[in-house]
């Protein structure tokens, strides 16, 4: 599908492409004009570039969320990592698991409340993330990069983090 704008309006139309018949624009009307949608467009678009360039890896945006929270954060419990990812706890449990049988990272009981687990990265998980983070950078946010450039990325970043902060 391709975004184009009509002559008449400005407004923005959407031109589905393929069958006969639906070679007309479609109005996008107001919904071309709020914020959320063309959030989204750009989301699927990154997340796609994203599972491309990570094809090698197998590993998810979220999952590569999750082992960078790991890096930076070793030890901390299931909990604090899933909040701070905004994900809900049985989809965690199920993405910690692949992890795990991945053998990407491990619960490690605690010692203080056997009801939790801690999370650390393993020898295979570190040299993963090691390896996942050269690929994204010299690939994805390398086009990232290209596309908006340094001051616009930071402006769109700083943005973005207002909208979750604040909103």
């Amino acid at each position: 599908m391709t975004v184009s704008r009509t002559a008449g309006d400005g407004a923005k139309a959407q031109r589905a492409t393929g069958k006969a018949g639906e070679n007309s624009a479609i109005e996008l009307g107001e919904l071309a004009e709020m914020l959320g949608y063309p959030l989204k467009r750009a989301q699927l678009k990154i997340f796609d570039d994203f599972l491309r360039c990570m094809a090698p890896l197998q590993l998810t945006p979220a999952q590569f969320s999750v082992l960078l929270l790991l890096e930076r954060n070793p030890g901390r419990n299931q909990t604090e990592i899933a909040t701070t990812l905004g994900i809900l706890r049985p989809n965690f449990v199920a993405m910690l698991d692949s992890l795990e049988n991945r053998e990407l990272c491990a619960r490690v009981r605690s010692v203080n409340d056997r009801r939790s687990h801690h999370l650390v990265l393993t020898d295979k998980g570190k040299a993963v993330l090691a390896r996942a983070k050269k690929l994204v950078a010299a690939k994805h946010e390398a086009r990232l990069n290209e596309l908006l450039g340094p001051a616009n990325r930071a402006a769109l970043v700083a943005m973005l983090t207002r909208i979750a902060e604040e909103f």
